[in-house]
Parts: C-alpha cells; structure tokens; sequence
C-alpha cells in the first residue's frame, strides 16, 4: 500500500512538474523577441515621432497614416502567408494593381458584383501561381516574377495605359477611405480583420497548420501526409484574394487606378512590412497580428523622417537603412536554419 501510494506520488510530481515545464515554454514563447518586437518597434518610433513633432500624432496624422498602411497592410497579409510555407510572392503586388484597374473598370455597371468577380478572378490568379509552383518545382521567386512581368504588362493594356476614374457607384468603395473609426479609415480596420481571421486560420484550423508545418520542414510534412502541393495552392490562393482586397483599398482611397499610380510600387514595402511584422523569410513562422505593427511601422517611416527633420535628399537613404535594421531586430534567427 505504502508502494503504490509512493509511486501515485511521483506521477503527481512528474505530471505537475511537466505542466510547471509546458507553462514555462508557453510563457517563454509569448514573451520571444520576435513576438514582441514588432510592437515594441512600432510604438517606439511613435514615440520619437512625439517627441520630435507631436503634430503627426494627432487625429489628421493617424488618419494619413492609417490610410496609407492599409494597402501595404494587404499586401504584407498575403505575403506572409506565402512566406509562411517557405515560399516568397514577388506577383501579389502587380496583382492588386490589376485587381483595382479592373474594379474601376467595371464596377460603374456591376456594381458590389464587379467586386466580388474581380476577388474571384484574382484568388484563381494566386491558386494557377501555386499549382505551377506544387506541380512543376520552379522555384517561387523564379515563377512569381515572371508573373509579374505579366501582370504588369497586362495592367499598362487593360487600361491603356491611362488612370481609369471611378464615375457611377463611386461610393461603394470610396466610403471605405472616407469612413472612418477613431479617425482610421474602414481600409485599414478592413485588414486588422483580415489578419485576425489569418491568425485564426494559421492557430485553430488544420489547414493553417499544415502550412506552418510545410514551411518549418516540407520534407516532415510530406512523410506526415501532409497535402503539401494543395498547402501551396491555398497559400497562393490566399495571397492572390488578399492582392485583391489591397486593390480594392487603392480604389476607394484614389477613387482611380492606373499602372503607373497609388499602388504600383507596393511589393517592397508589402515585403518590408511582413519581415519586420516577424515573418521568418525562411518559412515556418508569421503572426499576421504583428503584420499589422510591421505595415504601421514602415507606413510611418516616411513621417518620422519628416519628423526628425532629414531633407528630402535623404529620405531614401535614412528609409533603406531603418527598414534593414529593423527587419535584424524582428527577424528570428535559429542556429543552422538556411535562408531560403
């Protein structure tokens, strides 16, 4: 009797001692640099900001902001998604652009129909990227650029080459700039939801974890059955709808769209904005929570600059050289992991 309540005792210890271990990891994993970097980042260049010139804090200058994070906000939505399984999009940008020259096309006679078509045709868009990518093995930043060249292309066609102005059912998509939430456009609180309906997918849902598991080791997740071809498609699939929800921000803000206007140079920013929001370049790690924080801060970058008082000069130098450092604070970094 004296054994056995002996032994029960150990197991009560090794099991709360394994639940003592597996709090501890928890709390040590939420409380990782690349988790809080991102905001700690942010919030302290708002801080500088402040202290420089507290005009740019104020309800004028968290509406320009704001209004110009949102597209980038997109954009980086879906890149860290495709980031995620360990694969890079260079195409999602030229996708919104075509995406808004087609809603300003169409949406005068078809209304909130255009916009449902144009997200339909530009997810199918993302979905051929990631079938050519599962069934052909061209490495992604080989086949996506081709694709943007295409995209590109098509976009200097379709609008012949001149800024498309919306006429009729303007206010469907204008609304969503002119709107506002505590003096933030619907176009950025748009992608906050986005990114909390990402951050449940990737926690919560299998097929979230699957891409997680491709990214951090594609062949594990192959021999574990993982689909990893159709992974690849929806995470394309993914970046494509999302190109397209920042294609629909560039229209409500301009009330245009043109190959050449609001919108045509997203991709780097779209790409800063996912690394220094904590996505791992080398697949297997994103929080599209902290996305946000990233699109907030390299929205922003621009304005501390003014702020600080560079010259216009300089602004692309001190702009280049503050988005590598930030990107080396918040991006992880694991013995022997090989950027891919």
């Amino acid at each position: 009797m004296t054994e056995n309540t002996a032994q029960s005792s150990a197991f009560t210890a090794k099991k709360a001692s394994g639940g003592d271990m597996a709090f501890l990891t928890k709390l040590r994993e939420f409380s990782a640099w690349h988790t809080v970097a991102p905001p700690l980042v942010f919030f302290a260049m708002l801080l500088v900001v402040g202290v420089f010139n507290s005009n740019y804090l104020g309800p004028l200058g968290i509406s320009i902001a704001t209004a110009s994070a949102a597209p980038i906000l997109l954009v980086a939505l879906g890149q860290s998604m495709v980031l995620n399984i360990g694969s890079i999009d260079l195409s999602n940008a030229a996708i919104s652009l075509v995406g808004a020259i087609l809603l300003a096309m169409t949406i005068p006679a078809f209304g909130v129909g255009a916009m449902i078509a144009v997200l339909a045709l530009l997810t199918v868009i993302g979905a051929i990227n990631g079938l050519i990518l599962a069934y052909t093995h061209v490495p992604s930043f080989a086949l996506t650029l081709g694709t943007l060249g295409i995209l590109q292309t098509t976009a200097l066609v379709v609008s012949g080459s001149e800024t498309i102005y919306l006429s009729e059912n303007r206010e469907l998509v204008t609304t969503l700039y002119s709107a506002k939430l505590f003096y933030i456009p619907l176009t950025f609180w748009m992608g906050v939801v986005v990114a909390v309906a990402y951050w449940v997918l990737l926690r919560l849902t299998r097929v979230g974890q699957n891409m997680t598991a491709v990214g951090k080791n594609e062949s594990g997740a192959i021999l574990s059955a993982i689909p990893t071809k159709w992974v690849k498609v929806i995470a394309f699939a993914i970046s494509g709808f999302t190109g397209g929800l920042a294609g629909i921000a560039i229209v409500a803000q301009a009330g245009s769209a043109s190959a050449s206007g609001l919108g045509s140079a997203l991709l780097l920013p779209g790409i800063a904005a996912a690394l220094v929001g904590g996505t791992s370049i080398s697949g297997g790690l994103t929080n599209p929570l902290n996305v946000v924080f990233g699109a907030l801060t390299v929205a922003f970058v621009p304005i501390a600059i003014q702020a600080i008082g560079f010259n216009a000069a300089a602004q692309s130098l001190v702009y280049g050289i503050f988005i590598i450092a930030v990107v080396t604070l918040t991006t992880t970094r694991t013995r022997g992991l090989v950027i891919k």
